[in-house]
C-alpha cells in the first residue's frame, strides 16, 4: 500500500463516529437514512463521514431507486485488511507524496 492511501485509511478511521459507521455496515449495506437514525447523527454528519470513509476507499455508496420511485442512497464497506508492522510503515513513509510533510 501508497503511504498515501494508507494515511487516508489511518485517518478516516480516526474517529469514533466513522468507527461506528464501519461498525454499523459490517456485513450489510444501508440507505443513509435508516443509518442516521441507527447510529444517531443527523443525515449532513453522517455524509461528511460517509464521504471521508468513501474518499480513503474503506466504503462505497450507490444510488437505487425505491419501489415508489424515491432516490436512495446505499452504503457498503469494501472489504479491506490494515496490517501496519515497523517494515510496512517505512514503505509507506518512503512513498508519501510531499502534501504530507511536516503534518503533525
Amino acid at each position: 500500500m501508497q503511504g498515501d492511501a494508507l494515511l487516508a485509511q489511518l485517518a478516516a478511521l480516526a474517529n469514533p463516529h466513522r468507527l461506528r459507521i464501519v461498525a454499523a455496515l459490517a456485513g450489510r449495506r444501508e440507505y443513509v437514512s435508516r443509518l442516521a437514525r441507527e447510529i444517531g447523527l443527523s443525515r449532513p454528519l453522517l455524509h461528511m463521514h460517509l464521504q471521508r470513509l468513501e474518499r480513503a476507499g474503506l466504503v462505497a455508496g450507490r444510488l437505487e431507486l425505491s419501489a415508489d420511485g424515491k432516490a436512495m442512497k446505499y452504503f457498503e464497506v469494501v472489504p479491506f485488511a490494515i496490517t501496519i508492522t515497523p517494515e510496512r510503515i517505512a514503505a509507506a513513509a518512503a512513498s508519501l507524496s510531499g502534501d504530507h510533510q511536516g503534518e503533525a
